[in-house]
């Protein structure tokens, strides 16, 4: 069984008259809200355009979603890529008028309103407010929105179809990349190291036109950075993060100061490897310990779904949904991107997820990670459009908490070598989110700073990836053995209005084991409490959902406490181990 996902609940194609027709509702909707920013500040006149924007944020998803859909699981489709234009094209002929809409409401004075409408979007509202600073006038706008349409969002496009269409060579067969990603985790040491110089040499094939990419796609983020008046791009980032300087200062000064805990845990993994110098990044994911810890599909779906009902029945009867309705592409294929990812869709109050299913534990923890994303997008389905677009750090926390539970809850019931194999993908899974999201973030931002010197080379940009990893690994890894391509295949590096998109990973790793922390305390009443806080998370800033559960993200304790219990299970690992 192929196992892709429907898509039938939003359009059945292309040519579907309801797509057709809901492509013409939009570019009605938009006309009409011309009128806003000559009309007098009322509530009235207020209460309407919230209203109307909600009802176009919803269409707009539905029409997006089913065309970026399609276009993940089939990159050549020629449909699909021209309706992305045509998306893109017409959202860029408003952006003058959501300009002068934002500069209307600016006007609004807000603390004298008592509309019940307006009172529940005033935390979306006042960022609107306050973003205004950063508008620019209205024929700019204008020019802005249209040039991304021929600048980052072509080369997002161009990036996407290198990659998608990369065939890469080993041992006379060939293979798609994400294909050769996926034998990372094979038991077969010689595979993985294969696999490892058999991607590496690919890169050589395309590295000049992801290179282009990168260094056109930063180069706008740079230029828009400044003509909005941001003292830089990692502050336009943190921002539209609703996070504060002092909470991502707090957060990397934790994560640098855990970097030695995690040096000593590969440093270990190595040595019980047999490797002196370090472990080689081919064996990153190697099995420590020989364990049939083959799932596949059905296995590994069904055994998520028993580990969510443990924590909630709520959140289990939501993973049984999504499997049986076939939300879930499941297998890597040809033309289909790699990774995974979850699309919630408010629109129709579901969610589709992408898998490239490799039958290890790993995939059913990937698994558990982006049904994590859906639960969230479910809770927050009683919200409007509006108040349900949360940003990009808290995005990862109930994804990284569903992977927790699932891990924690695999423990219980482990053999000794059953418990460490689970731990070591947990370790592993941490030091990813740790270590390597570190050296991604000190990768993105010395590309910046260099890109505003002018355009890098392919050797530059490998240097500035190697240096990072060497920086964040320490002697950890085997220095001779990096990757220095991991900027191209990473879709975090490539979307001009989302520069680092790194750090939220780390954000979101130790808010879940803080959160898991406050489970363990509180114990089954905790379900309700989780779930009131990821409704939240579309109208409050990040310090203001934490307050909601006792939480100060600005606080170095709370970080420590939640790296803490990664020290826990390092200190389990070693004890099994030895």
């Amino acid at each position: 069984m192929d196992r892709k996902w429907s898509l039938k609940e939003l359009y059945t194609s292309f040519q579907d008259e309801d797509f057709l027709n809901d492509l013409k509702q939009i570019e009605l909707i938009l006309t009409d809200m011309k009128k806003y920013p000559a009309c007098m500040q009322t509530e009235d006149n207020l209460v309407a355009y919230l209203k109307q924007e909600n009802v176009l944020d919803d269409l707009v998803e539905k029409v997006y979603a089913f065309i970026s859909l399609i276009m993940n699981a089939d990159t050549n489709n020629l449909d699909a890529l021209k309706y992305a234009s045509v998306i893109e094209n017409l959202l860029a002929s408003f952006a003058d008028t959501s300009a002068k809409i934002q500069k209307w409401i600016a006007k609004f004075d807000l603390s004298k309103i008592d509309n019940e409408d307006i009172k529940n979007h005033l935390f979306v509202l006042n960022e609107i407010k306050q973003q205004n600073q950063y508008l620019l006038d209205d024929q700019s706008e204008s020019v802005l929105a249209n040039m991304k349409t021929t600048g980052s969002s072509a080369w997002l496009k161009y990036k996407d179809q290198l990659i998608s269409s990369l065939m890469i060579t080993m041992d006379d067969k060939t293979y798609p990349l994400t294909e050769i990603l996926n034998m990372a985790y094979s038991k077969d040491k010689e595979i993985r190291k294969k696999a490892y110089e058999a991607e590496i040499a690919a890169y050589q094939n395309i590295e000049l036109g992801i290179a282009s990419a990168l260094n056109a796609i930063k180069g706008e983020a740079i230029t828009v950075a400044k003509l909005r008046g941001y003292h830089s791009v990692l502050e336009r980032t943190l921002i539209d993060s609703r996070m504060s300087q002092k909470t991502l200062d707090v957060l990397l000064k934790t994560m640098k100061k855990a970097l030695p805990m995690f040096e000593k845990y590969f440093q270990t993994k190595a040595k019980h490897l047999g490797y002196e110098n370090g472990l080689p990044w081919y064996d990153m994911y190697a099995p420590i310990v020989d364990v049939n810890s083959e799932y596949n599909y059905e296995k590994g779906s069904q055994f998520v779904i028993e580990q969510f009902s443990s924590f909630s029945q709520n959140l289990g009867d939501y993973a049984k949904m999504a499997i049986e309705k076939n939300w879930i592409d499941v297998y890597p294929r040809q033309g289909k991107v790699g990774g995974a990812f979850c699309h919630n869709l408010h629109c129709i109050q579901e969610s589709r997820f992408l898998l490239n299913y490799g039958n290890d534990f790993s995939d059913v923890i990937t698994m558990a990670h982006e049904l994590g994303h859906g639960f969230h997008g479910h809770c927050l389905n009683s919200q409007t459009a509006l108040n349900a677009q949360y940003p990009m750090p808290i995005a990862e926390t109930a994804s990284t908490f569903c992977e927790t539970i699932v891990k924690k809850a695999a423990l219980k019931n482990a053999s000794k070598a059953e418990q460490l194999m689970i731990l070591e993908n947990e370790l592993s899974d941490c030091a990813q989110v740790i270590v390597d999201i570190y050296s991604r973030f000190l990768f993105e931002s010395r590309l910046i700073e260099k890109r505003e010197e002018g355009p890098l080379s392919v050797d530059e940009i490998k240097s500035l990836m190697i240096e990072a990893q060497k920086e964040a690994y320490g002697q950890g890894l085997d220095h001779e053995t990096l990757h220095p391509y991991m900027w191209t295949w990473k879709p975090h590096y490539y979307e001009a209005d989302y520069a680092f998109y790194n750090f939220p990973y780390a954000f979101g790793l130790l808010l879940a084991k803080g959160l898991y922390g406050l489970y363990l305390k509180e114990g089954e009443s905790f379900a309700k409490t989780y779930e009131s806080f990821l409704s939240l998370t579309g109208k409050m800033n990040l310090e203001d959902v934490g307050k909601s559960v006792g939480i100060d993200l600005t606080s170095e304790e709370f970080w420590q406490n939640s790296l803490d219990m990664i020290k826990e299970d390092l200190e389990l690992f070693y004890e099994l181990l030895s």
